[in-house]
């Protein structure tokens, strides 16, 4: 008979995929205290871009770690960031939650048709 993998007052780590997600929210709260108008925008996280049909990048560009999609039809616009790029070109958590927020941001600022500097002041000190 087993039991269960941890005792009920232990809480389980978290999937590689839900401390990503944290991540990203973690980084749009902190942006949504000076663009209030964040909240009308979804963020989600995907673990690859899809790349097909005339979209489909030739061989020698780079795999984004994010994208934008304009408001229509009612939809609200997206940002999208792209889990597994981002966490292969980033190493430890600090490296990874820096690289998170530079690609949130320079998302928002495509959106909004800001610079990230705009966006967020602080934007490429790290």
């Amino acid at each position: 008979m087993r039991g269960p993998i941890a005792p009920p007052q232990v809480p389980l780590a978290a999937s590689r995929a839900e401390t990503f997600a944290d991540l990203v929210q973690d980084s749009v709260e902190r942006l949504e205290r000076r663009w209030p108008q964040l909240a009308d925008i979804d963020f989600l996280v995907q673990d690859v871009p899809r790349l097909d049909g005339a979209a489909a990048p030739s061989w020698d560009e780079t795999v984004p770690l994010g994208g934008t999609v304009m408001a229509r039809d009612g939809r609200p616009a997206r940002v999208v960031i792209y889990r597994r790029p981002v966490e292969i070109r980033s190493k430890g958590r600090d490296e990874r939650a820096a690289l998170v927020h530079e690609v949130v941001v320079e998302q928002v600022a495509d959106l909004l048709g800001l610079t990230p500097e705009t966006v967020d002041p602080r934007y490429g000190e790290d």
